[in-house]
């Protein structure tokens, strides 16, 4: 009889630290799906370049799109606020014109989440960023129409 108490208790004990190593894994699981940044598909070169020309090119209040993006999540962090910055995605468009989107998910002060995507055009032959959608509209300067130089000058007063 004592043997069979021994056995029910060692599978009880076995059973308890299966099912403990199990919520564990579970747990880690969770965490590296909610926090770690995801790994991006390899791209070819040019969309790297695409990729970079769009990241680098000047924010409106800060040096970059990259550092304007990365100091809003920051900034929603630290009031308490969720936050999540999606995947950088490329897709060639056509010719030297690659498309570059990214979505943000933020949490408003009374709990309700928003999306926004972001949408640039990069042109690699030009070396020019184009804002696509409205929410990069809003991170992304004006890019002056005509160069300064051949601003035509106001016409001077009539001589009749």
């Amino acid at each position: 009889m004592t043997d069979s108490r021994i056995f029910s208790r060692s599978l009880a004990t076995h059973l308890i630290r299966y099912a403990v190593v199990a919520i564990l894994l579970l747990g880690g699981l969770y965490y590296a799906w909610t926090t770690l940044p995801s790994t991006t598909p390899s791209r070819d070169q040019r969309e790297v370049e695409a990729l970079a020309l769009v990241q680098s090119h000047q924010a409106i209040g800060h040096p970059t799109i990259l550092k304007a993006m990365h100091e809003h999540v920051r900034m929603m962090k630290d009031r308490g606020q969720g936050v999540r910055l999606g995947e950088w995605r490329v897709k060639h468009v056509e010719g030297d014109i690659y498309e570059i989107r990214v979505q943000l998910r933020d949490q408003g002060v009374r709990g309700q989440w928003f999306e926004r995507e972001f949408i640039w055009h990069a042109h690699l032959e030009l070396k020019k960023v184009n804002a696509a959608s409205l929410p990069a509209d809003g991170v992304t300067p004006k890019a002056p129409d005509v160069d300064e130089g051949t601003v035509p000058s106001p016409p001077g007063p009539s001589k009749s």
